[in-house]
């Protein structure tokens, strides 16, 4: 069972094609063509993305500002942390595809001991992203404070 969530926003996106195709939010914002990379035995078009590209881009930006709102709550300030995401996709043992996510969280205005708890809070308690992914993707998380 999920918890139920009180809907805020809800974006549309619709994607024609699969990997080798386009997808576009519905309002226009957003607009992607996709190749399938070499790596993947696709034929890798320069200037096209992934749909691994666009998570990492997304969850990126979630978690950073998740980092945000936790570090306010401790009347602190993570507006200047920088937040990479690495998305990784490859065969399960058990069949099929399956990801794993890296996050690194970089901010030196923060001691590394503080980063490190609130980037920990922000995944276990704030994050959507993070919600989504547990216990379904392994996402490894990393603070480098100053």
């Amino acid at each position: 069972m999920t918890d139920a969530i009180k809907t805020l926003f809800t974006a549309h996106a619709t994607a024609t094609g699969g990997r080798n195709g386009t997808t576009r939010a519905d309002d226009g914002t957003v607009e992607v063509t996709l190749s399938v990379p070499k790596e993947m035995g696709g034929p890798g078009k320069p200037g096209t993305s992934t749909p691994e590209h666009l998570f990492a881009a997304g969850y990126a930006a979630c978690f950073g500002g998740a980092l945000d709102f936790v570090a306010k709550q401790h009347k602190k300030d993570a507006t200047g942390a920088t937040v990479k995401c690495a998305v990784s996709i490859g065969p399960r043992e058990k069949g099929g595809f399956g990801l794993a996510v890296a996050l690194d969280v970089t901010d030196a205005s923060l001691p590394q001991a503080e980063l490190q708890a609130l980037a920990e809070e922000a995944h276990e308690k704030i994050c959507p992203y993070s919600h989504a992914t547990r216990g379904n993707v392994e996402v490894k998380l990393t603070a480098h404070g100053g």
